[in-house]
Protein backbone atom coordinates (compact mmCIF):
# COMPACT_ATOMS: atom_id res chain seq x y z
CA UNK A 1 0.00 0.00 0.00
CA UNK A 2 0.66 3.94 -0.26
CA UNK A 3 3.12 4.75 1.77
CA UNK A 4 2.27 7.77 4.19
CA UNK A 5 4.49 10.54 5.53
CA UNK A 6 3.92 12.97 8.85
CA UNK A 7 1.82 16.02 8.46
CA UNK A 8 3.75 19.48 7.92
CA UNK A 9 2.30 22.65 10.00
CA UNK A 10 1.43 25.23 7.23
CA UNK A 11 -0.66 28.05 7.19
CA UNK A 12 -2.39 29.04 3.15
CA UNK A 13 -4.21 31.70 2.14
CA UNK A 14 -6.29 30.90 -1.02
CA UNK A 15 -5.56 33.58 -3.43
CA UNK A 16 -7.00 34.09 -6.51
CA UNK A 17 -4.29 32.70 -8.64
CA UNK A 18 -5.37 29.04 -6.76
CA UNK A 19 -9.00 29.64 -7.46
CA UNK A 20 -8.42 30.32 -10.98
CA UNK A 21 -5.87 27.72 -11.80
CA UNK A 22 -7.78 25.06 -9.74
CA UNK A 23 -11.41 25.62 -10.77
CA UNK A 24 -13.48 22.38 -9.72
CA UNK A 25 -15.05 20.56 -12.93
CA UNK A 26 -18.58 19.49 -12.29
CA UNK A 27 -18.58 15.86 -11.98
CA UNK A 28 -21.75 14.02 -13.84
CA UNK A 29 -24.15 13.10 -11.18
CA UNK A 30 -23.23 9.60 -9.40
CA UNK A 31 -25.24 6.22 -9.53
CA UNK A 32 -23.82 5.74 -6.38
CA UNK A 33 -24.00 9.10 -4.62
CA UNK A 34 -26.44 8.32 -1.71
CA UNK A 35 -24.29 5.18 -0.47
CA UNK A 36 -21.19 7.10 -1.65
CA UNK A 37 -21.28 10.95 -0.55
CA UNK A 38 -22.50 13.04 1.77
CA UNK A 39 -23.64 16.67 1.83
CA UNK A 40 -21.94 17.87 5.26
CA UNK A 41 -19.67 16.32 7.72
CA UNK A 42 -16.32 16.37 9.18
CA UNK A 43 -13.33 15.79 7.09
CA UNK A 44 -10.86 13.70 8.61
CA UNK A 45 -8.91 12.11 5.49
CA UNK A 46 -7.75 13.26 1.55
CA UNK A 47 -8.62 10.82 -0.81
CA UNK A 48 -6.80 10.74 -3.95
CA UNK A 49 -7.21 8.98 -7.07
CA UNK A 50 -4.47 8.67 -9.90
CA UNK A 51 -6.22 7.41 -12.99
CA UNK A 52 -3.05 6.19 -14.14
CA UNK A 53 0.25 4.99 -11.96
CA UNK A 54 1.89 3.89 -15.32
CA UNK A 55 2.85 6.93 -17.31
CA UNK A 56 5.48 7.30 -19.93
CA UNK A 57 8.47 9.27 -19.09
CA UNK A 58 8.06 11.20 -22.52
CA UNK A 59 7.33 14.49 -20.91
CA UNK A 60 3.52 14.55 -22.19
CA UNK A 61 2.15 11.68 -20.65
CA UNK A 62 -0.15 12.77 -18.03
CA UNK A 63 -3.18 11.47 -15.61
CA UNK A 64 -5.88 13.32 -13.62
CA UNK A 65 -5.57 13.18 -9.62
CA UNK A 66 -8.88 13.72 -8.40
CA UNK A 67 -8.83 14.71 -4.96
CA UNK A 68 -11.64 14.72 -2.42
CA UNK A 69 -12.36 15.08 1.44
CA UNK A 70 -13.71 11.82 3.25
CA UNK A 71 -15.45 11.72 6.90
CA UNK A 72 -14.72 9.10 9.39
CA UNK A 73 -17.13 6.77 7.58
CA UNK A 74 -15.09 6.94 4.27
CA UNK A 75 -18.24 9.07 2.70
CA UNK A 76 -17.01 12.01 -0.05
CA UNK A 77 -18.13 15.47 1.43
CA UNK A 78 -19.79 17.11 -1.36
CA UNK A 79 -19.49 20.79 0.85
CA UNK A 80 -15.73 20.49 1.83
CA UNK A 81 -13.93 23.34 1.35
CA UNK A 82 -9.89 23.95 1.24
CA UNK A 83 -6.45 24.23 0.66
CA UNK A 84 -4.39 21.32 0.64
CA UNK A 85 -1.21 20.87 -0.29
CA UNK A 86 0.30 18.44 -2.70
CA UNK A 87 3.64 17.37 -2.45
CA UNK A 88 5.72 15.84 -5.67
CA UNK A 89 8.56 13.86 -5.02
CA UNK A 90 10.52 12.82 -8.41
CA UNK A 91 10.73 13.75 -12.16
CA UNK A 92 7.03 15.39 -12.97
CA UNK A 93 4.76 18.24 -12.27
CA UNK A 94 1.34 19.30 -11.57
CA UNK A 95 -0.78 21.17 -13.92
CA UNK A 96 -4.15 22.39 -14.18
CA UNK A 97 -7.11 20.81 -16.18
CA UNK A 98 -6.29 23.67 -18.76
CA UNK A 99 -2.88 22.47 -19.15
CA UNK A 100 -1.50 25.74 -17.36
CA UNK A 101 1.78 24.29 -14.70
CA UNK A 102 1.02 25.42 -11.12
CA UNK A 103 3.48 27.73 -9.45
CA UNK A 104 5.18 26.28 -6.23
CA UNK A 105 5.26 27.38 -2.63
CA UNK A 106 7.53 26.24 0.17
CA UNK A 107 6.24 24.78 3.36
CA UNK A 108 7.75 26.06 7.00
CA UNK A 109 10.54 23.05 6.55
CA UNK A 110 11.44 24.27 3.16
CA UNK A 111 10.11 22.03 0.88
CA UNK A 112 8.07 23.02 -2.62
CA UNK A 113 4.37 21.90 -3.15
CA UNK A 114 2.00 23.08 -5.34
CA UNK A 115 -0.78 24.84 -3.72
CA UNK A 116 -4.34 23.24 -4.94
CA UNK A 117 -7.88 24.09 -3.78
CA UNK A 118 -11.51 21.71 -3.05
CA UNK A 119 -14.11 23.61 -4.30
CA UNK A 120 -17.96 22.13 -3.59
CA UNK A 121 -16.19 18.92 -2.61
CA UNK A 122 -13.58 18.87 -5.35
CA UNK A 123 -10.00 19.13 -6.48
CA UNK A 124 -9.04 17.69 -9.77
CA UNK A 125 -5.40 18.65 -11.45
CA UNK A 126 -3.41 16.95 -14.11
CA UNK A 127 -0.05 15.25 -13.23
CA UNK A 128 2.20 15.06 -16.16
CA UNK A 129 5.32 12.70 -16.60
CA UNK A 130 9.09 14.23 -16.83
CA UNK A 131 11.34 12.94 -19.46
CA UNK A 132 12.91 10.16 -17.00
CA UNK A 133 11.74 7.07 -15.85
CA UNK A 134 10.83 7.35 -12.29
CA UNK A 135 8.91 6.09 -9.32
CA UNK A 136 7.23 9.51 -7.92
CA UNK A 137 5.58 9.73 -4.62
CA UNK A 138 2.26 12.22 -4.73
CA UNK A 139 0.85 12.67 -1.61
CA UNK A 140 -1.76 15.64 -0.56
CA UNK A 141 -1.84 16.95 2.81
CA UNK A 142 -3.85 19.20 5.10
CA UNK A 143 -3.33 19.89 8.39
CA UNK A 144 -5.24 17.84 11.37
CA UNK A 145 -6.27 15.67 8.09
CA UNK A 146 -4.85 11.63 6.73
CA UNK A 147 -2.89 12.27 3.59
CA UNK A 148 -3.85 10.92 0.19
CA UNK A 149 -1.02 9.30 -1.61
CA UNK A 150 0.17 7.65 -4.58
CA UNK A 151 3.19 6.30 -6.19
CA UNK A 152 2.95 6.49 -10.07
CA UNK A 153 5.51 4.67 -12.39
CA UNK A 154 6.89 6.19 -15.22
CA UNK A 155 8.93 4.48 -17.99
CA UNK A 156 11.10 5.09 -20.94
CA UNK A 157 9.83 6.20 -24.05
CA UNK A 158 11.01 3.46 -25.77
CA UNK A 159 8.39 1.43 -24.48
CA UNK A 160 6.16 -0.17 -27.08
CA UNK A 161 2.79 -0.33 -26.89
CA UNK A 162 1.09 -3.69 -28.45
CA UNK A 163 -1.99 -4.41 -28.81
CA UNK A 164 -3.97 -8.40 -28.75
CA UNK A 165 -5.25 -10.20 -32.07
CA UNK A 166 -8.77 -11.76 -32.12
CA UNK A 167 -6.29 -15.05 -31.79
CA UNK A 168 -5.31 -13.81 -28.47
CA UNK A 169 -8.65 -13.42 -26.88
CA UNK A 170 -9.90 -16.78 -26.75
CA UNK A 171 -12.98 -17.60 -24.47
CA UNK A 172 -12.37 -18.97 -21.18
CA UNK A 173 -13.59 -22.24 -21.41
CA UNK A 174 -12.69 -23.87 -17.48
CA UNK A 175 -15.01 -23.71 -14.75
CA UNK A 176 -14.10 -20.66 -13.19
CA UNK A 177 -17.92 -20.19 -11.09
CA UNK A 178 -19.55 -17.31 -8.85
CA UNK A 179 -17.61 -16.21 -5.98
CA UNK A 180 -18.60 -14.88 -2.56
CA UNK A 181 -15.21 -14.92 -0.69
CA UNK A 182 -12.88 -13.70 1.74
CA UNK A 183 -9.06 -13.77 2.23
CA UNK A 184 -8.24 -14.41 6.01
CA UNK A 185 -5.02 -15.50 5.53
CA UNK A 186 -4.55 -13.97 9.42
CA UNK A 187 -6.50 -16.58 10.73
CA UNK A 188 -3.40 -18.75 11.95
CA UNK A 189 -1.95 -15.53 13.46
CA UNK A 190 -5.01 -14.56 15.26
CA UNK A 191 -5.84 -18.08 16.80
CA UNK A 192 -2.40 -18.20 17.94
CA UNK A 193 -2.98 -15.12 20.31
CA UNK A 194 -5.96 -16.49 21.37
CA UNK A 195 -8.71 -15.26 19.21
CA UNK A 196 -12.20 -17.10 19.15
CA UNK A 197 -14.70 -17.03 16.72
CA UNK A 198 -18.61 -16.98 18.27
CA UNK A 199 -22.22 -17.89 16.30
CA UNK A 200 -25.07 -16.87 18.27
CA UNK A 201 -23.25 -17.61 21.55
CA UNK A 202 -22.06 -21.02 20.35
CA UNK A 203 -17.71 -21.02 19.38
CA UNK A 204 -17.20 -22.24 16.20
CA UNK A 205 -14.83 -22.37 13.73
CA UNK A 206 -14.30 -19.42 11.58
CA UNK A 207 -14.24 -21.09 8.51
CA UNK A 208 -17.81 -22.59 9.26
CA UNK A 209 -19.13 -19.68 10.52
CA UNK A 210 -18.40 -17.91 7.39
CA UNK A 211 -19.65 -21.00 4.93
CA UNK A 212 -22.68 -20.94 6.74
CA UNK A 213 -23.61 -17.28 5.98
CA UNK A 214 -23.14 -17.52 2.32
CA UNK A 215 -19.19 -17.35 1.78
CA UNK A 216 -18.44 -20.18 -0.77
CA UNK A 217 -14.81 -19.37 -1.54
CA UNK A 218 -11.64 -18.77 0.39
CA UNK A 219 -8.53 -16.62 -0.52
CA UNK A 220 -5.01 -17.57 0.75
CA UNK A 221 -1.98 -15.62 0.47
CA UNK A 222 1.23 -17.72 -0.04
CA UNK A 223 4.99 -16.17 0.54
CA UNK A 224 7.80 -18.52 -0.54
CA UNK A 225 10.13 -18.24 2.75
CA UNK A 226 8.36 -16.02 5.14
CA UNK A 227 10.46 -17.52 8.14
CA UNK A 228 13.63 -15.28 6.51
CA UNK A 229 14.57 -12.30 8.67
CA UNK A 230 13.87 -10.26 6.38
CA UNK A 231 10.52 -12.06 5.68
CA UNK A 232 6.92 -11.96 6.47
CA UNK A 233 7.11 -14.15 9.47
CA UNK A 234 10.42 -14.56 10.41
CA UNK A 235 10.85 -17.83 12.49
CA UNK A 236 7.50 -18.09 12.70
CA UNK A 237 6.79 -19.06 8.49
CA UNK A 238 3.09 -17.54 8.64
CA UNK A 239 1.46 -17.70 5.23
CA UNK A 240 4.52 -20.26 4.21
CA UNK A 241 3.97 -23.78 2.57
CA UNK A 242 2.92 -25.66 5.42
CA UNK A 243 0.74 -22.87 7.06
CA UNK A 244 -0.81 -22.87 3.61
CA UNK A 245 -1.60 -26.73 3.58
CA UNK A 246 -3.02 -26.13 6.57
CA UNK A 247 -5.50 -23.62 6.36
CA UNK A 248 -6.30 -25.19 3.13
CA UNK A 249 -7.64 -28.97 4.34
CA UNK A 250 -9.97 -26.33 7.02
CA UNK A 251 -10.94 -24.71 3.68
CA UNK A 252 -11.72 -27.82 2.26
CA UNK A 253 -13.33 -29.53 4.73
CA UNK A 254 -15.90 -26.44 5.47
CA UNK A 255 -17.10 -27.09 2.02
CA UNK A 256 -15.49 -23.78 0.56
CA UNK A 257 -13.09 -23.77 -2.27
CA UNK A 258 -9.95 -22.50 -2.57
CA UNK A 259 -8.65 -19.14 -4.34
CA UNK A 260 -4.28 -19.84 -3.84
CA UNK A 261 -2.43 -16.37 -4.15
CA UNK A 262 1.10 -16.35 -5.52
CA UNK A 263 2.90 -13.17 -4.13
CA UNK A 264 6.43 -14.41 -5.86
CA UNK A 265 8.06 -13.22 -2.48
CA UNK A 266 9.38 -13.43 1.41
CA UNK A 267 6.64 -10.64 2.51
CA UNK A 268 4.06 -8.34 0.79
CA UNK A 269 3.86 -7.67 -2.40
CA UNK A 270 2.03 -5.22 -4.22
CA UNK A 271 2.22 -2.25 -6.78
CA UNK A 272 4.72 -0.37 -4.97
CA UNK A 273 6.98 -3.11 -3.57
CA UNK A 274 7.28 -6.77 -5.97
CA UNK A 275 11.12 -8.09 -3.99
CA UNK A 276 12.38 -11.14 -5.02
CA UNK A 277 12.41 -14.27 -2.71
CA UNK A 278 16.17 -14.21 -0.66
CA UNK A 279 16.95 -17.42 -2.55
CA UNK A 280 16.02 -16.09 -5.82
CA UNK A 281 17.46 -12.96 -5.81
CA UNK A 282 20.63 -13.74 -7.92
CA UNK A 283 19.28 -16.06 -10.23
CA UNK A 284 19.73 -14.37 -13.67
CA UNK A 285 16.47 -14.17 -15.60
CA UNK A 286 16.22 -17.23 -18.20
CA UNK A 287 17.02 -19.01 -14.55
CA UNK A 288 14.30 -17.41 -12.58
CA UNK A 289 11.78 -17.80 -15.21
CA UNK A 290 12.47 -21.72 -14.64
CA UNK A 291 12.77 -21.47 -10.74
CA UNK A 292 9.04 -20.08 -10.73
CA UNK A 293 7.78 -22.49 -13.15
CA UNK A 294 8.77 -25.39 -10.91
CA UNK A 295 7.89 -23.74 -7.81
CA UNK A 296 4.78 -23.20 -8.91
CA UNK A 297 4.04 -26.23 -9.47
CA UNK A 298 5.44 -28.04 -6.78
CA UNK A 299 3.17 -25.67 -4.08
CA UNK A 300 0.31 -26.79 -6.30
CA UNK A 301 1.28 -30.57 -6.14
CA UNK A 302 1.71 -30.21 -2.70
CA UNK A 303 -1.90 -29.11 -2.17
CA UNK A 304 -2.80 -31.32 -4.58
CA UNK A 305 -1.32 -34.51 -2.90
CA UNK A 306 -3.53 -34.03 -0.03
CA UNK A 307 -6.37 -33.26 -1.52
CA UNK A 308 -6.98 -29.87 -1.42
CA UNK A 309 -6.27 -29.05 -4.96
CA UNK A 310 -7.04 -24.84 -5.31
CA UNK A 311 -10.26 -23.68 -7.68
CA UNK A 312 -7.91 -20.85 -8.68
CA UNK A 313 -4.77 -19.43 -8.70
CA UNK A 314 -3.35 -15.92 -9.29
CA UNK A 315 -0.03 -16.00 -10.54
CA UNK A 316 1.10 -12.70 -9.04
CA UNK A 317 -0.96 -10.12 -6.19
CA UNK A 318 -1.87 -7.08 -7.93
CA UNK A 319 0.86 -6.65 -10.38
CA UNK A 320 0.04 -3.65 -12.43
CA UNK A 321 3.58 -2.51 -11.71
CA UNK A 322 4.57 -6.13 -12.25
CA UNK A 323 6.78 -8.61 -10.33
CA UNK A 324 10.40 -9.72 -9.13
CA UNK A 325 11.65 -6.35 -9.73
CA UNK A 326 13.76 -5.13 -11.58
CA UNK A 327 13.53 -7.75 -14.26
CA UNK A 328 9.71 -8.24 -13.83
CA UNK A 329 9.02 -4.47 -13.59
CA UNK A 330 6.29 -3.25 -16.22
CA UNK A 331 9.18 -0.90 -18.08
CA UNK A 332 10.18 -4.39 -18.64
CA UNK A 333 6.89 -5.69 -20.89
CA UNK A 334 8.78 -8.59 -22.36
CA UNK A 335 10.84 -10.25 -19.58
CA UNK A 336 7.33 -9.46 -17.35
CA UNK A 337 5.33 -11.02 -20.04
CA UNK A 338 7.86 -14.06 -19.95
CA UNK A 339 7.65 -14.28 -15.82
CA UNK A 340 3.77 -14.29 -16.21
CA UNK A 341 3.31 -17.04 -19.33
CA UNK A 342 6.19 -19.45 -16.77
CA UNK A 343 3.92 -18.84 -13.45
CA UNK A 344 0.97 -20.20 -16.27
CA UNK A 345 2.56 -22.59 -17.10
CA UNK A 346 3.80 -24.05 -13.45
CA UNK A 347 0.26 -24.05 -12.89
CA UNK A 348 -0.61 -25.91 -16.15
CA UNK A 349 1.94 -28.28 -15.25
CA UNK A 350 0.22 -29.70 -11.89
CA UNK A 351 -3.18 -29.54 -13.06
CA UNK A 352 -4.27 -28.01 -16.19
CA UNK A 353 -8.04 -27.76 -15.01
CA UNK A 354 -7.46 -25.14 -12.68
CA UNK A 355 -8.54 -21.51 -13.78
CA UNK A 356 -5.91 -18.57 -13.71
CA UNK A 357 -6.38 -14.89 -12.64
CA UNK A 358 -4.10 -12.08 -13.14
CA UNK A 359 -4.71 -9.49 -10.33
CA UNK A 360 -4.28 -5.63 -10.94
CA UNK A 361 -4.63 -2.95 -8.78
CA UNK A 362 -6.55 -0.91 -10.54
CA UNK A 363 -10.61 -1.29 -9.67
CA UNK A 364 -11.34 2.13 -11.70
CA UNK A 365 -8.26 3.26 -13.51
CA UNK A 366 -9.81 1.97 -17.03
CA UNK A 367 -7.10 3.10 -19.89
CA UNK A 368 -4.58 1.88 -16.88
CA UNK A 369 -6.36 -1.55 -17.14
CA UNK A 370 -6.19 -1.61 -20.74
CA UNK A 371 -2.90 -0.85 -21.12
CA UNK A 372 -1.53 -3.50 -18.38
CA UNK A 373 -3.71 -6.31 -20.33
CA UNK A 374 -3.19 -4.85 -23.46
CA UNK A 375 0.40 -5.45 -23.68
CA UNK A 376 0.28 -8.24 -21.06
CA UNK A 377 -2.33 -10.27 -23.72
CA UNK A 378 -0.13 -9.76 -27.09
CA UNK A 379 2.92 -10.99 -25.45
CA UNK A 380 1.55 -13.93 -25.10
CA UNK A 381 0.24 -13.99 -21.57
CA UNK A 382 -2.72 -16.24 -21.42
CA UNK A 383 -5.34 -16.63 -18.41
CA UNK A 384 -8.77 -17.13 -17.43
CA UNK A 385 -10.33 -14.37 -15.25
CA UNK A 386 -9.43 -10.79 -14.70
CA UNK A 387 -9.04 -9.66 -10.93
CA UNK A 388 -8.95 -6.20 -9.63
CA UNK A 389 -8.69 -4.62 -6.43
CA UNK A 390 -11.08 -2.04 -5.78
CA UNK A 391 -10.32 0.63 -2.41
CA UNK A 392 -11.95 3.84 -2.99
CA UNK A 393 -8.59 5.95 -1.39
CA UNK A 394 -6.53 4.60 -4.45
CA UNK A 395 -9.16 3.14 -7.01
CA UNK A 396 -11.69 5.54 -7.60
CA UNK A 397 -15.49 5.82 -7.37
CA UNK A 398 -18.42 3.63 -7.91
CA UNK A 399 -18.71 4.77 -10.72
CA UNK A 400 -15.69 4.26 -12.01
CA UNK A 401 -15.54 0.58 -10.94
CA UNK A 402 -18.68 0.16 -12.73
CA UNK A 403 -17.17 1.41 -16.03
CA UNK A 404 -14.03 -0.11 -16.01
CA UNK A 405 -15.73 -3.83 -15.41
CA UNK A 406 -18.01 -3.07 -18.24
CA UNK A 407 -15.65 -1.98 -20.82
CA UNK A 408 -13.22 -4.82 -20.01
CA UNK A 409 -15.33 -7.54 -20.49
CA UNK A 410 -16.46 -6.32 -23.98
CA UNK A 411 -12.91 -5.84 -25.05
CA UNK A 412 -11.66 -8.94 -23.93
CA UNK A 413 -14.44 -11.55 -23.45
CA UNK A 414 -12.66 -12.67 -19.78
CA UNK A 415 -14.86 -13.00 -16.23
CA UNK A 416 -13.99 -10.31 -13.71
CA UNK A 417 -14.05 -10.54 -10.25
CA UNK A 418 -13.32 -7.43 -7.43
CA UNK A 419 -10.73 -9.79 -5.63
CA UNK A 420 -9.79 -7.40 -3.19
CA UNK A 421 -12.08 -4.78 -1.64
CA UNK A 422 -13.58 -3.57 2.14
CA UNK A 423 -16.11 -0.54 1.28
CA UNK A 424 -19.55 -0.71 -0.42
CA UNK A 425 -19.79 -4.50 -0.02
CA UNK A 426 -23.82 -4.37 -1.62
CA UNK A 427 -22.82 -1.71 -4.49
CA UNK A 428 -19.78 -3.65 -5.31
CA UNK A 429 -21.50 -7.40 -5.86
CA UNK A 430 -24.67 -5.45 -7.89
CA UNK A 431 -21.81 -3.97 -10.31
CA UNK A 432 -20.05 -7.12 -10.66
CA UNK A 433 -23.05 -10.08 -10.50
CA UNK A 434 -24.88 -7.34 -13.14
CA UNK A 435 -22.44 -7.01 -15.66
CA UNK A 436 -23.19 -8.01 -19.31
CA UNK A 437 -23.31 -11.22 -20.46
CA UNK A 438 -23.39 -12.62 -16.71
CA UNK A 439 -19.66 -12.07 -17.00
CA UNK A 440 -18.93 -10.66 -13.72
CA UNK A 441 -17.72 -14.23 -11.67
CA UNK A 442 -17.61 -12.83 -7.99
CA UNK A 443 -15.99 -11.21 -5.01
CA UNK A 444 -13.27 -11.40 -2.24
CA UNK A 445 -13.24 -9.35 0.79
CA UNK A 446 -9.89 -8.42 2.55
CA UNK A 447 -9.53 -9.78 5.39
CA UNK A 448 -12.66 -9.23 7.22
CA UNK A 449 -12.36 -11.02 10.55
CA UNK A 450 -10.13 -8.89 12.40
CA UNK A 451 -12.36 -6.91 14.80
CA UNK A 452 -11.90 -4.21 12.85
CA UNK A 453 -12.91 -5.89 9.98
CA UNK A 454 -16.32 -5.73 10.81
CA UNK A 455 -17.67 -9.40 10.75
CA UNK A 456 -16.73 -10.05 14.34
CA UNK A 457 -16.72 -7.52 17.40
CA UNK A 458 -13.90 -7.55 20.08
CA UNK A 459 -15.08 -10.70 21.62
CA UNK A 460 -15.11 -12.69 18.69
CA UNK A 461 -19.36 -12.62 17.99
CA UNK A 462 -20.38 -12.57 14.68
CA UNK A 463 -22.22 -8.94 14.18
CA UNK A 464 -24.35 -7.75 11.70
CA UNK A 465 -21.65 -7.42 8.73
CA UNK A 466 -21.53 -11.09 8.79
CA UNK A 467 -25.29 -11.65 8.46
CA UNK A 468 -25.48 -9.75 5.28
CA UNK A 469 -24.01 -12.40 3.50
CA UNK A 470 -26.72 -14.10 3.77
CA UNK A 471 -28.95 -12.10 1.75
CA UNK A 472 -26.11 -11.86 -1.18
CA UNK A 473 -25.73 -15.92 -1.13
CA UNK A 474 -29.43 -15.81 -1.82
CA UNK A 475 -29.46 -12.93 -4.10
CA UNK A 476 -26.28 -13.79 -6.43
CA UNK A 477 -25.26 -17.51 -5.80
CA UNK A 478 -28.25 -19.38 -4.73
CA UNK A 479 -30.73 -18.62 -8.02
CA UNK A 480 -27.97 -19.24 -10.17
Amino acid sequence: MNRMKSLNACTLLACIFILQCNAPVKEQASEFSEISQIDTGKPVSVMMTAYKTTLIADGQDQAKLRIVLIDSTGREIRSAEGTLRLYVEGNATIRTLYGKEIETQTDTSGTEFYPVHVTKGLCEVLFQAGTSPDEIHVEARGDQLWPGAHDIHTISSDFVYMEPTADQLPETTKNVGKMIGADISFLPQQEERGRKFFDNGEERDALQILGDHGLNYIRLRIFMNPENEKGYSPGRGFCGLDHTKGMAKRVKAAGMKLLLNFHYSDTWADPQKQFKPMAWAELDYETLKDTLLLYTRDVILALKNQGTTPDMVQVGNEINHGLLWPDGHIGNPDKLAGLLIAGVKGVEAADPDIPVMMHIALGGQNEESVFWLDNMIARGVRFDVIGLSYYPRWHGTLDDLKYNLTDLVGRYGKPVNVVEYSQFKEPIHEIVFTLPGDMGQGTCIWEPIGWRGGWFDREGNATQDLFDYDALHDKYLSAR
